[in-house]
């Protein structure tokens, strides 16, 4: 439930940071401290896979997925030796989400050992909190770029080119601890204080509403400093009690 006395000061910090939530990500992310990288086991060839049938509706979803990403500048055309095919799986809402079959190329990729935390560990950083915020970053693997001797290992193939990704795709090996990394990095000093971090997910705990202000500016700030952008449609704001990764925090 929202306290009253907030009501009028998170849309003020919302509408101060709005280049933080912009309805569609900017382009190419900018260069940071961590690239997608995909190292391969010794011996590992190229593997190009056949491409899937598809009927008319996703076809036609195929064409317009594809221009979306090129006008993005998210892919761009390939010659590589690489290939993984494509398929579609429905979601929730009946729209289509593409998806690269990565599993032939993520059995011949070394795994990154970086560690992902305990979702049990992180909730004991709580303490005290009774103010809650989360924020969820917009198509996150897309706001990392993929280190530029391994753009070909990205390659797909489909009934309208070869392509290969500029930015990170999802459903490869270890994406996850890769955006875990970066995350990090960007909040290390904050981490366990007000700031818990789970890949693409953001919560900020604080024990009281004028400190709260306070660590959602911060968080938004490093956001902006950093060119991260979030789903605002997807963010929650000033909270006593909040969902994050399957589980309902709340204030005690």
């Amino acid at each position: 439930m929202l306290h009253e006395s907030t009501e009028q000061i998170f849309p003020r910090v919302v509408e101060e940071f709005k280049d933080v939530f912009p309805e569609e990500l900017p382009g190419l992310p900018p260069d940071r401290a961590v690239e997608f990288s995909i190292d391969l086991i010794p011996g590992a060839a190229p593997i190009a896979k056949k491409i899937y049938p598809m009927n008319k509706e996703e076809l036609a979803e195929l064409n317009k997925q594809i221009k979306e990403l090129l006008s993005k500048g998210f892919i761009q055309p390939s010659a590589s030796p690489w290939g993984a095919p494509v398929l579609f799986v429905k979601k929730k809402d009946g729209t289509l989400r593409l998806v690269i079959d990565y599993r032939v190329l993520n059995e011949v990729t070394i795994k990154n050992k970086y560690p992902l935390p305990r979702i049990d560990q992180l909730f004991n950083q709580l303490g005290e909190a009774r103010v809650f915020s989360k924020i969820d970053l917009r198509s996150g693997y897309h706001q990392v770029k993929v280190k530029k001797e391994d753009i070909p290992k990205t390659a797909f193939r489909t009934r309208y080119g070869h392509y290969e990704f500029l930015v990170m795709p999802f459903g490869l090996t270890n994406a996850p601890a890769i955006f875990m990394d970066l995350m990090n990095r960007i909040f290390y000093q904050y981490l366990d204080k007000f700031v818990i971090v789970f890949i693409d997910d953001i919560l900020i705990y604080s024990k009281s509403e004028e400190e709260h202000e306070k660590h959602l500016r911060i968080v938004l700030q490093t956001l902006r400093e950093e060119q991260l952008y979030a789903k605002l449609s997807k963010c929650e704001f000033w909270l006593d009690q909040i969902p994050f990764l399957g589980h309902i925090i709340m204030s005690f």
